[in-house]
């Protein structure tokens, strides 16, 4: 493997080929840091505006460490995995503890949430240390590199590493995954190491590493009840996400009133239809009546949002009262 060549065309590709987005204007690790945690398991996409919203709230450790735990779930409402929200909070608590960022790889690891993924990728951007990372891009192009989808991954990207660079190899190798070696139908043609490709010469590319055994979808049907009184509308503790809040979904002895909607919400294998409804009746232990202009401070659930859209939308959404 040429690993000279692979480097230099590689590189030279992501200069020209890599996309302008907001936390590759710093190599601060703060906001590297914050980044690197909203990525895991979310789309790019999905990211950028809950990463500039949580920096213009929170826009140093000190701010994050001193912050109200449901002004940062709030923040973090609709990212999912809110266990990183709380993660976060604690490794900001050890920074400001230490005194500054960790600048060394062994010291990044101690932070509270961060693997050896994410502290490789803080160690080469923001300090130009020499740790390659490896994700499910990097696993993608470096088992099509050698069409083989058990390779080393690590021990690959370990020795492709550009050590006069890091930071700029690293994201150079995501960045092929994300926008060129994609999972389905990778764009061979636009790919500068296409010569160097064992997959690709070997016309298994469409196969190599592989597809994942998905597990059968699960169909599921839930009612969300909607009840309002004077400007305020009743939420529930939330089941699935400790510190958030919900619409209820159980109101013994309520009169239920009209449908407002429907709506669909995919987590992960399972497909709920959700419908949202109008309903009078006492409010159940441990809810709570909250303002409903002031919503969007409080950490509220998923589902609860896209049925106070639901709610909002309808003619006859805010007229119910409880009694």
């Amino acid at each position: 493997m040429d690993a000279p060549s692979i480097r230099k065309k590689l590189t030279r590709w992501y200069e020209n080929a890599q996309r302008d987005l907001p936390w590759r204007r710093t190599r601060e690790p703060y906001p590297i840091w914050i980044s690197e945690i909203m990525l895991q398991q979310t789309r790019v996409g999905a990211v950028i505006p809950y990463y500039q919203r949580f920096l213009a709230r929170f826009p140093d450790p000190a701010a994050l460490a001193k912050a109200h735990e449901d002004d940062v779930l709030a923040l973090w409402s609709g990212l999912g995995y809110y266990s990183r929200a709380r993660n976060l909070q604690k490794a900001a608590k050890q920074i400001v503890d230490a005194g500054e960022f960790p600048a060394t790889h062994e010291g990044i690891l101690e932070l509270a949430g961060v693997g050896s993924y994410t502290a490789a990728a803080i160690a080469s951007i923001s300090f130009g240390l020499p740790h390659a990372v490896v994700d499910g891009n990097v696993r993608r192009v470096f088992a099509r590199l050698t069409n083989n989808a058990n390779v080393d991954t690590q021990a690959l990207a370990d020795k492709l590493l550009d050590r006069r660079d890091p930071a700029r190899w690293n994201q150079a190798v995501m960045e092929l995954g994300a926008l060129v070696c994609v999972p389905k139908s990778p764009l061979c043609g636009e790919c500068p190491l296409a010569n160097h490709c064992m997959a690709r010469a070997e016309g298994t590319q469409g196969e190599v590493p592989g597809k994942k055994i998905k597990p059968q979808t699960e169909l599921r049907e839930r009612t969300l009840f909607v009840i309002r009184r004077s400007g305020k509308i009743l939420l529930v503790p939330s089941n699935k996400v400790k510190g958030f809040w919900d619409l209820p979904e159980r109101l013994p002895g309520a009169r239920l009133g009209e449908v407002l909607g429907t709506f669909t919400h995919t987590i992960t294998h399972r497909r709920y239809t959700f419908t949202v409804r109008r309903a009078t009746g006492k409010a159940p232990k441990g809810s709570r009546w909250f303002e409903e202009h002031k919503l969007g401070d409080i950490p509220c659930g998923t589902t609860a949002k896209k049925a106070l859209r639901i709610s909002s939308d309808s003619p006859n959404g805010a007229a119910a009262d409880a009694s």
